[in-house]
């Protein structure tokens, strides 16, 4: 029998200033609490300026009033092990834990942004660590909020579980059992949570991204400057904008009212229905281009004149009742010509209609019965420069946690392939004579990373591995050198995918169109603890700015006949950047690695451009090739330095 739900004890109201005086002298404690906690989607960034803002708005409850109640926070016992605090320390600790549970649920991050401390020009993040804190930071990020704060109240704060239980009950949590059982899975030792890695009290600084800074200042002020020439046009004599209301045949019709952009000749032409080019089925056979310009167009709604009506009505104007999204830097204005019909037809519970107009694929989605009131969804994505490897499948439909893709013409067969599990075969996936797939999951909307669907489509030249990154366009991910980046194949790609799939959530509603991953050097592990491959995944944008980088250390461990081994360690990252590219293809990235003999190393590796390479700082080393291993300490800081075969001196990925 499941026991009863933890209901706090009473406890005495605490005192204003006795809770004032335990916050400022267990401040950082607080802070690393509250950092451990917050949802590690927040970016390392925003996560530190939260847990401070969480810290120091722990007693504004209580401003002002001579004592202040503990909310719900229960005395504290004395048991083995575990630290006793006073009711004040617990009670500012219950509000901390609160403050970044709450955060971790949808509807309240907005709530928790903070206003103060606030930070201009510079990026915050806490020290980095060794691979093992790179480890428990991955296990805690696959937890629920819930769990990891049953998992810091533990580890950081040494309580036994009847206490962590009544304390998550105290701070809202519904099922403080459940929590508890889920964090028995992180096997990392506690002593960890103590590490700088998780210190946002001791922080580097840097600077963001200098130039794209200067880019939006500038456009910012030409949108201020075309705002305030709107401004003077709508005031001038005339209708204006403002007769775009729903009226007369409008609202019996169920129809967008027209804009007063169709008065244009052109942009007239631009919204007729019948004016959409429609490609037929077997152009793609004989184009002399493979990519969307020759998708044919489909759908049993493709003739509905009135649906394909208020799709570009809805496109040249949309009101404020319309969801819109677009993929970073992508246009979102009305189209400049007649665009192309792709497809047009009931997808799930929309009505769906795709178009393309030579630079941009655009979704629109209305409620099967067509009613106004039941809104629209008009979304945007950038595809310039397509080819037959990128303009393979489209998304068709996304509800919740499920997807529906358009295949291209010329794909042959579709199938589904678990990234996580390399060595399973993969399951075939129905389409409709249209091309639309059967609904399959969406790892862009999955809250952990315990399966990674991808598709793969097979068409006359080769079998391409595409995934949803919460986009129109799906990500191709290949393998191989940024030179002969290839389509995924074979089992030991797949292998290494496996170990790198769970990552690609870094670069999700981002505008990626592929991503490919490499290994660029082996190395053997000191005191005989087999080998570590270093890999370097590039995630490549539609728009060629904004491209990720990220260094990985995955040291070789025996994968099963299905899994490929535990996920890499983020050993560097970075963005906007040449490097590990068809343009700059080295590259040099370093972690702090411990032993299973309890001993500590600096340990390095660069592509094959590197001929030497030193670290200094804190732990100094030097070793005559691309490869370094040196001893070092618990917490030890280098700096890791290169020589190029050319003689000339490079620093690590950052």
């Amino acid at each position: 029998m499941r026991p009863l739900p933890e209901v706090p004890s009473a406890a005495a109201p605490v005192d204003v200033e006795q809770a004032g005086a335990a916050l400022v002298e267990h401040y950082p404690r607080l802070v690393r609490l509250g950092y451990l906690v917050l949802p590690p989607s927040l970016g390392c960034h925003r996560r530190v300026l939260t847990a401070h803002a969480l810290a120091q708005r722990a007693l504004l409850s209580g401003r002002g009033a001579g004592r202040v109640a503990e909310g719900g926070v229960p005395p504290l016992r004395r048991s083995a092990g575990a630290v006793v605090v006073a009711p004040s320390c617990a009670y500012v600790r219950g509000r901390v834990l609160r403050g970044a549970l709450e955060a971790g649920r949808p509807l309240r991050r907005v709530r928790v942004t903070p206003l103060l401390p606030l930070v201009w020009g510079l990026r915050l993040f806490p020290r980095s660590g060794g691979s093992d804190e790179l480890a428990l930071d991955q296990a805690l990020s696959a937890l629920s909020a819930p769990a990891r704060a049953a998992c810091v109240l533990r580890g950081l704060e040494r309580l036994p579980d009847a206490e962590v239980r009544r304390v998550l009950a105290a701070a809202g949590v519904a099922d403080p059992h459940a929590a508890l059982a889920e964090a028995e899975g992180v096997s990392a030792p506690y002593a960890l949570l103590d590490s700088p890695e998780f210190d946002p009290c001791s922080l580097q600084a840097r600077p963001p991204d200098l130039l794209r800074r200067r880019r939006h200042a500038k456009a910012a002020v030409a949108a201020v400057a075309a705002l305030l020439v709107c401004g003077a046009l709508l005031g001038l004599p005339g209708n204006g904008w403002a007769g775009n209301g729903w009226a007369g045949d409008d609202r019996r019709r169920g129809t967008p009212p027209v804009s007063p952009y169709t008065r244009n000749a052109a942009a007239e032409q631009a919204l007729d229905p019948d004016a959409l080019h429609r490609v037929s089925p077997t152009f793609w056979r004989r184009s002399a281009r493979t990519d969307f310009t020759s998708w044919p167009t489909r759908g049993d709604r493709a003739g509905d004149t009135r649906l394909l009506r208020r799709a570009l009505t809805v496109w040249a104007h949309p009101d404020g009742a319309v969801r819109a999204s677009a993929t970073p830097r992508t246009p979102v204005g009305p189209p400049m010509g007649a665009p192309q019909l792709l497809y047009a037809g009931a997808v799930d519970r929309a009505t769906v209609v795709l178009f393309y107009d030579g630079l941009r694929i655009v979704r629109y989605a209305e409620p099967r019965d067509a009613s106004p009131a039941g809104g629209v969804a008009l979304d945007f994505a950038r595809v310039d420069g397509a080819d037959m490897a990128s303009a393979g499948a489209l998304i068709a439909g996304r509800t919740h946690d499920r997807v529906r893709y358009l295949t291209a013409p010329w794909v042959h067969a579709v199938s589904v392939r678990n990234l996580l599990a390399p060595g399973s075969a993969p399951r075939p996936l129905r389409r409709t004579p249209d091309g639309v797939t059967a609904a399959l999951t969406s790892p862009a909307t999955a809250g952990s990373c315990r399966a990674r669907d991808a598709i793969e489509l097979r068409d006359g030249s080769a079998t391409r591995l595409l995934t949803d990154l919460g986009e129109l366009t799906p990500a191709r991910l290949t393998s191989g050198p940024p030179s002969a980046a290839h389509d995924v194949s074979g089992r030991a790609e797949r292998d290494s995918w496996a170990r790198t799939a769970c990552l690609l959530s870094s670069v999700r509603s981002h505008g990626v169109r592929s991503v490919n991953s490499w290994q660029y050097a082996e190395q053997l592990l000191p005191e005989n603890n087999g080998s570590a491959h270093w890999l370097c995944t590039r995630a490549e944008t539609w728009r060629g700015t904004g491209s990720r980088v990220l260094a990985q250390f995955q040291a070789v461990s025996a994968p099963s006949a299905a899994t490929g081994g535990p996920p890499g360690a983020v050993a560097a990252r970075a963005e906007d950047t040449p490097a590990c590219g068809l343009r700059d293809p080295r590259v040099l990235a370093g972690v702090l690695w411990k032993s299973r003999g309890g001993r500590w190393y600096v340990l390095a590796a660069g592509s094959e451009q590197f001929a030497s390479l030193t670290t200094s700082g804190g732990v100094e080393g030097r070793s005559d090739s691309r490869l370094l291993a040196v001893p070092a300490r618990a917490g030890d800081r280098a700096r890791l330095n290169g020589t190029l075969t050319d003689g000339s001196r490079v620093g690590a990925l950052r």
